[in-house]
């Protein structure tokens, strides 16, 4: 007995082109996932928040309230970068792009850029100071001098090392939705 509601492959069975109802275009999205060192640390980062957490409570229950407060404190601040880290990345939208980094987040409108291209450089290995050779996506803005801003995407980075597929098909999109969204 043929089951169609459980595979994924029905919605590709129809014959007109029409977007789903939940692609919206003006909606900020990653185009690609997370890598695995961007998520295997954010849970770790959780994981010791429980165990923080866990502490706190025992605080609370034994201790005074001050003290578990601070601690309660540690433990969120944990949460919030673990969810920060999770956050970072390059987002696009019918808006323009934005490069969400762990501090700041940039955002540049799709008439102010200029291109947007991948190139062979130095890229830094994991965010650390240490430089290694790869590849990175550049956005270069309009009305600025030539140099481009700090690279949206690297093939070093937490969400791409070891995963050169997964840069090039990132990469790709976003290079296909500045020539579709740019107006030159």
């Amino acid at each position: 007995m043929p089951l169609p509601f459980l595979t994924a492959d029905r919605a590709f069975d129809t014959a007109d082109d029409v977007a789903l109802p939940y692609d919206d275009r003006d909606l900020w999205r990653r185009p690609y996932r997370p890598g695995p060192w961007r998520v295997g640390t954010a849970a770790l980062m959780l994981l010791l928040a429980s165990f923080v957490l866990f502490a706190a409570v025992i605080i609370a229950a034994t201790g005074g309230p001050s003290s578990a407060a601070v601690v309660f404190g540690i433990a969120v601040v944990v949460i919030v970068c673990a969810l920060r880290m999770l956050r970072m990345g390059a987002w696009v939208s019918a808006h323009g792009v934005r490069h969400v980094a762990f501090f700041t987040t940039r955002t540049v409108a799709w008439q102010q850029v200029a291109s947007v291209r991948t190139v062979q450089q130095p890229v830094r290995w994991l965010g650390l100071p240490r430089t290694v050779q790869g590849q990175a996506l550049l956005l270069v803005r309009k009305g600025r001098s030539a140099e481009p801003m700090a690279p949206l995407l690297t093939t070093h980075n937490a969400d791409f090392l070891a995963r050169d597929g997964a840069f090039n098909r990132a990469a790709d999109a976003v290079e296909a939705w500045a020539d579709e969204y740019r107006r030159d």
